[in-house]
């Protein structure tokens, strides 16, 4: 029989992401884990269903009172959701009816597609999927007097909406799958807990609500500073665009967001930044890689405990030199003030990492990472 190798680790293997999606959370969730990283979903809000929703419905019955000459369209799963809906309160094709003779514009190639399904044709779509093109489309055909229809999708477009009526427009949005806070708040309460923990080596975020959700569920607990001191430099803040990341910009945390504004662009970004954050170390003949909550030991993922990456991460701000056991001590978490605690934790962690050689005992100073000889680190 042929000896085959073991598959190398993904390049999130030994990361835990934290995902704050509500709308397609098990697509991104699955990405990540065929990545190997280690996933904790949190909904940080929940949609309401289009059908019971008195906004949208209202909405509705005014366009139908009063029809716009231009709706805007932005997602497929919004459009195809109104027309579902609507056609569950009045008759049958009434909105479709009244579309058709309006000027629509597709945001994008798979609003263009739902238009499409429903009958109806678009009248012009950005190559660029920009909201920015749409703007300057309908700016320079002129919008003084006209009534223009929005449909939102639950994110914030105050420059957008904020410019055609300085240009004399009357907009009027429809509100597609409004967000609320989540029925159970336990899972986004223990990722909260676990993002102040830096327990989390990242924080995905696919809609401004979502950021504004965890934000503000921080504020009630009265941990939105530490929430902010987290993001952006223990935790990493990934959004799927700038539309996404300002709630959280507007607080100073610095984000990270593909150049396409899409879940495996962000994924792809998620496995280049959180592995380049974690130096490579030539350690006693071996490659080794600190990991969030394990270590690479040359192409082996080791899970290590929480005291034992304590210690080593520790050690590894000196690589190479003596690390004292009373210093050791303060890293540990809650070990007292017994430094024997410190000899227990760092037996488990040279079981853990399987070559015990990696850290050397200096008798009656502490402990090294045995870094190789002439090794620079940077």
């Amino acid at each position: 029989m042929q000896d085959t190798a073991p598959p190398q680790p993904g390049p999130l293997a030994g990361f835990t992401v934290g995902v704050t999606a509500a709308r397609r959370a098990e697509e991104l969730v699955a990405l990540l884990q065929r990545r190997g990283a280690t996933v904790r979903h949190a909904p940080a809000l929940r949609t309401v269903p289009l059908a019971d929703d008195s906004e949208l419905r209202s909405a509705t019955a005014e366009l139908t009172a009063d029809p716009p000459d231009v709706v805007v369209a932005t997602t497929a799963i919004g459009f195809r959701g109104w027309i579902e809906a609507a056609d569950g309160w009045g008759p049958a094709g009434a909105l479709v009816d009244l579309l058709r003779g309006t000027e629509i514009l597709a945001r994008g190639p798979k609003v263009k597609g739902a238009i499409r399904a429903a009958g109806l044709t678009e009248t012009w779509s950005p190559a660029s999927e920009s909201m920015a093109e749409v703007l300057d489309r309908l700016l320079a055909e002129g919008v003084d007097g006209r009534r223009i229809s929005i449909q939102l999708h639950g994110e914030p477009v105050p420059g957008f909406v904020d410019a055609l009526r300085a240009a004399g427009a009357e907009v009027v949005g429809v509100p597609v799958y409004r967000w609320v806070a989540p029925e159970d708040i336990g899972p986004l309460d223990r990722l909260l807990d676990d993002t102040l923990a830096r327990s989390v080596d990242a924080l995905t975020f696919t809609s401004a609500p979502a950021a504004v959700s965890l934000l503000a569920r921080a504020e009630v607990r009265g941990l939105r500073t530490e929430l902010l001191a987290a993001l952006g430099r223990d935790v990493l803040a990934l959004c799927v665009g700038p539309v996404t990341a300002r709630p959280l910009q507007a607080e100073g945390v610095g984000t990270l967001q593909p150049e396409r504004f899409r879940l495996a662009p962000m994924v792809q970004l998620l496995c280049e930044q959180l592995p380049a954050g974690a130096p490579v170390l030539p350690v006693a003949g071996h490659r080794v890689q600190i990991r969030g909550q394990a270590v690479l030991v040359d192409d082996t993922l080791r899970p290590v405990s929480p005291a034992g990456m304590a210690l080593l991460r520790t050690l590894a701000r000196r690589p190479g030199r003596v690390v004292s056991r009373a210093e050791l001590l303060t890293a540990l978490p809650g070990a007292g003030r017994d430094e024997h605690a410190v000899e227990t934790a760092m037996t488990r962690l040279r079981t853990a990492l399987g070559s015990p050689e990696l850290i050397r005992t200096v008798v009656k100073r502490g402990y090294r990472l045995e870094l190789e000889p002439g090794a620079h680190v940077g």
